[in-house]
């Protein structure tokens, strides 16, 4: 591998977590404002009773991740009252049309991501994009093994949290590598046009 070669695999890479961090930043966010409202009437009735027995309130921007996570298919464990716990998909659980559009968040925006890097990257062929696009994950893995703790919430002996091995492989790998590299093959065909 030259030094030519080697520059441009580490530009590709570093554009390709940039996109990574950009579409996981992006994507919560989309969810957050569109979801803020739904999530924390949900949690009314909840944190009530937390607040009666003295206990924190859950904030909505965590159960937003949670929410978040779901989009990617990712169950959340929620810890039952006799010590056991339950996986929970909120979205799949919901009755909510505009709820299950979240489903198409994460995907199109790491398509837009791989796109645009394999674009920066001028790839002209398929398998260039597939390469360039797929480093997306290099950005995306370690914030959605992040946002698994940062979206926890402590509840007795519990924690209310996406599911950490499902959020790393499918949230933080599969995803942005299928959708990112996609989008990167999508860059090559748009160079030819």
């Amino acid at each position: 591998m030259s030094t030519t070669d080697r520059s441009d695999t580490t530009r590709d890479l570093a554009v390709g977590a940039l996109g990574g961090v950009a579409a996981y930043v992006l994507g919560y966010l989309i969810v957050f404002v569109t979801q803020r409202g739904r999530v924390g009437e949900s949690l009314r009735g909840i944190n009530f009773v937390a607040d009666l027995i003295g206990g924190d309130p859950i904030p909505p921007w965590k159960a937003v991740g949670w929410v978040f996570y779901n989009a990617h298919v990712v169950a959340t464990e929620v810890p039952t009252p006799l010590g056991g716990v339950r996986v929970v998909n909120f979205i799949a659980e919901s009755d909510a049309g505009s709820l299950a559009a979240m489903y198409l968040v994460p995907p199109v925006l790491l398509l837009v991501a791989g796109v645009l890097v394999g674009r920066i990257a001028g790839v002209t062929e398929p398998i260039e994009g597939v390469r360039a696009g797929g480093f997306v994950v290099a950005g995306y893995l370690p914030l959605a093994l992040v946002g698994v703790l940062v979206f926890g919430y402590s509840i007795g002996d519990g924690a209310i949290t996406p599911i950490l091995p499902t959020a790393g492989l499918l949230a933080g790998i599969v995803y942005p590598a299928v959708f990112g590299a996609g989008g990167g093959a999508a860059a090559s065909l748009l160079a030819d046009g």
